[in-house]
């Protein structure tokens, strides 16, 4: 634009020179139709150059409206992005009336106005506006139509968050209505699962969502775990429908020691002490657990000797270890050795006190007929017991 203006400014002055300058400026004779008109070259020059000046004011006006429009739309969405601005900064400072309000206010003339209306929602939500919130879900809808999917998903999300499971259900449904395996529909699906604690709706999904791999595996670990534990502590379970659900998890989930303790309680209560003896022996080997270590001290063997013999070979390796010292003093429960359960007991207690172990020793105690001893021993463990594990109490002299 700049250089044309300079090349006609350079035509004219050169035309206005020439036409001053030169002795014979040329001559120009235009005849149409009968009419006749000469003039100079300069002269010609400069009416070409009048008329283009022309032709451009004309253009000019007729095109102002247009870009006239241009430019108060172009305030008007710059007006509405700081709004928008403003409004995402009052949320993420806590004034989320404030921030709902702004992001509102321009959401009609954002060029986001699903993210505006989306925020919002959540704003009216965390202000404990159930009706607002689903008015700004309903208005993200009309105005991005192809985003109803997005819209649903964060509208379960926030049911979800808001105790409304059975309206986040029917919102899932709808997506998964179109996209049977929508990988965000899933994951909402298997928390909304897992906060109401359907593990047999949980259950078939977990593959699905491993495979998906939208959801963190540590995640993933603690939904398993929590599913299959009540599963396998369902009264009534016999031990094929055991073997079955142990054989659906992948080989990975078999070693959770969380899954393992819960199989081999299960075992135990349906008489197969031997092979939850097995099976946690197996564990322990590749992975020394606490949880593990004490639920082995629980078995009651066909032979008790042998079992005590075993623990005893631990503690030969672990002689600090409190766990292993409360599954010796259990096992010679079972073995009915009273002086030798209750110096295992006591050494648990001394190297880390717990409620288990005080209220092994105290059922001990009742045993042998000391009562007083044991209803001291009660006491320490419910104390340290509603102490919670911040506190580890000291061991009652009663209990040396």
């Amino acid at each position: 634009m700049k250089f044309g203006l300079v090349v006609v400014l350079a035509l004219l002055t050169g035309s206005v020179a020439a036409h001053f300058l030169l002795a014979d400026n040329g001559y120009v004779l235009f005849s149409f139709q009968g009419w006749l008109i000469e003039m100079s070259v300069p002269v010609l020059l400069l009416v070409l150059l009048l008329a283009y000046l022309a032709v451009r004011l004309l253009l000019g006006i007729w095109r102002a409206p247009r870009r006239l429009g241009e430019a108060l739309a172009d305030l008007r969405d710059r007006h509405a992005g700081r709004q928008a601005t403003r409004g995402y900064i009052a949320l993420a400072e806590g004034r989320l009336a404030k921030g709902e309000k702004l992001l509102t206010r321009g959401a009609r003339r954002s060029n986001t106005p699903l993210l505006n209306y989306l925020a919002a929602a959540r704003a009216a939500q965390m202000q404990g506006d159930r009706e607002r919130r689903n008015t700004w879900l309903r208005l993200a809808c009309e105005h991005e139509p192809a985003a109803t999917d997005a819209v649903l998903l964060t509208q379960a999300e926030l049911q979800i968050e808001d105790g409304e499971h059975d309206a986040a259900l029917d919102s899932l449904n709808r997506v998964r209505e179109q996209h049977p395996n929508h990988a965000q529909a899933l994951k909402l699906l298997g928390e909304l699962h897992f906060r109401r604690e359907d593990w047999a709706a949980l259950l078939p999904l977990l593959p699905l969502l491993r495979r998906r791999g939208n959801v963190a595996p540590a995640i993933i670990d603690e939904w398993t775990v929590r599913a299959y534990t009540a599963r396998m502590d369902e009264a009534g379970l016999d031990r094929k429908a055991l073997d079955q659900l142990w054989d659906e998890l992948p080989r990975a989930q078999r070693r959770l020691p969380a899954l393992v303790a819960a199989r081999a309680a299960a075992l135990i209560r349906l008489d197969a002490s031997e092979i939850a003896e097995t099976e946690l022996r197996r564990a322990l080997k590749e992975d020394w657990t606490p949880e593990l270590v004490r639920l082995y001290g629980t078995l009651s063997m066909a032979d008790p000797a042998a079992h005590l013999k075993r623990i005893e070979a631990w503690l030969a390796e672990r002689r600090e270890d409190p766990d292993l010292l409360l599954a010796a003093g259990r096992a010679s429960i079972h073995h009915e050795l009273w002086g030798k359960a209750r110096a295992y007991l006591e050494s648990s207690i001394v190297r880390r006190p717990t409620p288990e172990a005080y209220h092994e020793l105290g059922q001990l105690m009742l045993r042998i007929g000391e009562e007083d001893e044991a209803t001291s021993l009660f006491r320490n463990g419910l104390e340290l017991s509603c102490a919670g594990p911040a506190r580890l109490a000291a061991p009652s002299g009663d209990a040396g």
